[in-house]
């Protein structure tokens, strides 16, 4: 239960811290996407800068005449700017094109003003190649002269982000192992005073039932004398015998809570022994018969051709199944049946308790292998039960390294199957 539960804290610790870590690295490889295409457009600014300084141009009859002989790239001559830029493209005022370096690119401009991330065709390889392209007017005295595109590849960006994100995703596993590692770590010093709390609690529950018996065994034993020495007062029979009633129950109740007490998780390897459920169950079929026969109930047992061995505590599964057979034949009327069947599965040995009684409502399913639940229903009027049967059975099949399973239906009856490995659990 501890270990299921620091389990579950330590995943839940480990998704939470792990997706905020995903996001973190995914803003972080973001920002950085972004920073680079900053520092790119940064660069595509100063050149253009450089280039639309270098325009001449005159004004006549209120027209300007735009000279682009000094432009870098656009005019004579080679410029250290070709490095940088794949093409430069000169467009006048009606967006037409007037002079380009580079690819040839189209006769109209067709692109909105500002940064894009676009994909061309390397003239070279003849590859697809993502670009950079800045569109921007260039103004002069009487307004705007033309627009200058530029455009710079991506490909250095591009490796440098690639090799960003293979670091990320190195980097991200690893730290996930780490928060795992951590949040195991965590979950068990979290847990660390909810055992020692609980193991407390179980320890003052098993010495408070264990003292209890005593005392309830001379209250029972006394209650008992007193019936035999007023046989013939019958003043004292109503009385003695409700002191014998309350202390046989208060007996049972007491050794119920020591049993839940005593076989908390796992049992240890040293108390199981090899064990035939054939001859098990047919021992405690058989006890049942006369039970069952005395209620008018057909009480019936089937099991496999072959033997079905495995390691097990036997008074502890032998409660198993009495627990079950009681409960068939206490919520099953007259004239009805109980099935106890042992089936063998690769690996398993499963037991079923099948009756044809009063049956449990669906909603409380759920419930019934809780500690003193109770059904609220004709089942539990007069049962004198606690609501601990069905849950020492649970924490017995659980200890065990098994499950018990049930399906029922009001008025036609249940099934308890209780799943049992045939190995011991390691």
């Amino acid at each position: 239960m501890f270990n299921q539960s620091r389990r579950n804290l330590a995943r839940w610790f480990t998704l939470s811290m792990g997706s905020i870590l995903v996001l973190f690295a995914g803003v972080i490889y973001q920002i950085e996407a972004q920073d680079k295409l900053k520092g790119i457009d940064r660069l595509l600014y100063d050149k253009t800068r450089v280039m639309a300084a270098s325009v001449n141009y005159k004004v006549r009859q209120n027209q300007s005449q735009v000279d682009l002989s000094n432009v870098p790239l656009l005019g004579s001559g080679s410029h250290p700017l070709a490095e940088d830029l794949i093409y430069v493209r000169w467009y006048n005022v009606e967006g037409r094109l007037v002079r380009f370096f580079g690819a040839s690119p189209p006769e109209q401009l067709n692109t909105s003003f500002g940064y894009l991330t676009i994909q061309s065709t390397d003239p070279v390889l003849g590859t697809g190649i993502w670009l950079r392209q800045a569109t921007l007017p260039v103004a002069g005295r009487t307004g705007v002269l033309g627009y200058l595109q530029v455009a710079t590849p991506l490909i250095e960006t591009q490796n440098n982000l690639t090799q960003f994100q293979l670091v990320l995703t190195f980097a991200v596993p690893i730290t996930l192992g780490l928060i795992g590692l951590t949040g195991w770590f965590l979950s068990g010093l979290a847990m660390q005073p909810i055992r020692q709390a609980y193991q407390q609690l179980q320890q003052f529950t098993a010495d408070a039932s264990h003292e209890l018996r005593s005392p309830l065994s001379a209250i029972l034993t006394n209650a008992q004398l007193g019936l035999f020495i007023a046989a013939d007062d019958s003043r004292y029979h109503h009385p003695l015998g409700n002191i014998v009633d309350s202390a046989k129950s208060m007996g049972v109740l007491v050794n119920n809570l020591l049993l839940l007490a005593r076989h908390q998780g796992r049992l240890a390897p040293e108390s199981l022994k090899l064990l035939s459920l054939n001859a098990l169950l047919k021992n405690l079929a058989s006890q049942f018969a006369t039970i069952a026969k005395s209620q008018n109930i057909k009480l019936n047992y089937e099991q496999p051709e072959r033997q079905v061995e495995l390691w097990a505590d036997p008074d502890l599964l032998r409660q198993v199944v009495e627990n079950l057979l009681d409960n068939a034949c206490k919520y099953t009327s007259g004239s009805g049946t109980v099935l106890l069947r042992l089936i063998a599965q690769p690996g398993w040995a499963i037991i079923q308790v099948v009756d044809t009684g009063i049956g449990i409502p669906e909603a409380d399913l759920p419930y019934i292998f809780n500690r003193f639940y109770q059904v609220d229903t004709e089942r539990s009027q007069g049962s004198g039960g606690f609501g601990l049967g069905l849950a020492i059975v649970r924490q017995i099949v659980q200890a065990h390294g098994g499950q018990i399973h049930v399906t029922s239906t009001v008025g036609k009856g249940s099934t308890f199957q209780v799943e049992l490995p045939l190995k011991p659990y390691q």
